[in-house]
């Protein structure tokens, strides 16, 4: 049966599973010792209110496990369709996807070179982790892949985003989500960017959205000489909210 259901059925993953599984188990904690243990402890001269304290952070680590789940399950998603409709699509792409993950967007990309019956290809390069993304594997995006019905059209490499092997001005379009902040060395992740800029072609576009470090992307894109603006993705199915940096490289 579980063969059966792997065989019918997509599954984008859970992004960074340990996070949202740590506030669910933090907050539950949080919220039982609010419930069950001691309302207070004195520590002369301090009469320490243990409960409301306990209360409010329970309840505000579920509420965030709650937010988390909404984008896996919703968010994400929507997420995708903003990022790619930040680009009037043609049909005849050659897109990159850095750190593909399980083909969210790389498949979203795929599905409109495929509407537009373009001759457009897309690549999805990543590592791979499951730290970052559970269940994560190459077999397990060319499933979606091959379950979206554009598999002919993607391409899948496995390589880091600071290493990448193509040739200069290779992609019309590039996209990343929630990719570039896993680079923990800012000199190795000023270099994915740089890669980034380097496989673009002139007059191309790059989508890099992220939590957190937009800045320092936007920042790096613009000394490299390309235009630069930034736009948020909604506040409410986005968690945590995510900012989109977009970047046009020049003729």
């Amino acid at each position: 049966m579980a063969t059966s259901l792997a065989t019918t059925k997509l599954d984008y993953g859970i992004d960074a599973p340990a996070v949202m599984r740590n506030l669910f188990v933090i907050g539950a904690a949080c919220a039982l010792f609010a419930i069950f243990g001691p309302a207070s402890i004195h520590i002369e001269p301090v009469n320490l209110k243990l409960t409301p304290m306990f209360a409010w952070t329970g309840g505000f680590l579920i509420a965030e496990g709650l937010l988390f789940l909404l984008y896996v399950k919703v968010g994400k998603f929507r997420h995708r369709d903003f990022m790619l409709g930040l680009h009037s699509w043609h049909g005849d792409e050659q897109v990159l996807d850095v750190g593909c993950g399980r083909g969210l967007l790389l498949a979203g990309a795929a599905k409109r070179i495929a509407a537009l019956s373009g001759s457009g290809h897309v690549t999805g390069i990543d590592v791979w982790s499951n730290v970052d993304m559970g269940g994560n594997s190459p077999a397990a995006t060319q499933h979606n892949l091959d379950l979206e019905g554009i598999a002919p059209l993607c391409t899948l490499v496995s390589q880091p985003a600071q290493e990448m092997s193509f040739p200069d001005a290779t992609f019309n379009v590039i996209v990343s989500n929630l990719c570039i902040h896993n680079i923990y060395d800012a000199p190795t992740r000023h270099e994915a960017l740089r890669q980034i800029v380097r496989v673009l072609k002139p007059g191309g576009t790059a989508l890099i959205s992220d939590y957190k470090r937009t800045g320092e992307y936007a920042n790096e894109f613009r000394k490299a000489g390309l235009a630069v603006e930034k736009k948020r993705g909604s506040l409410i199915t986005t968690f945590p909210p995510l900012t989109v940096v977009i970047a046009r490289k020049p003729m």
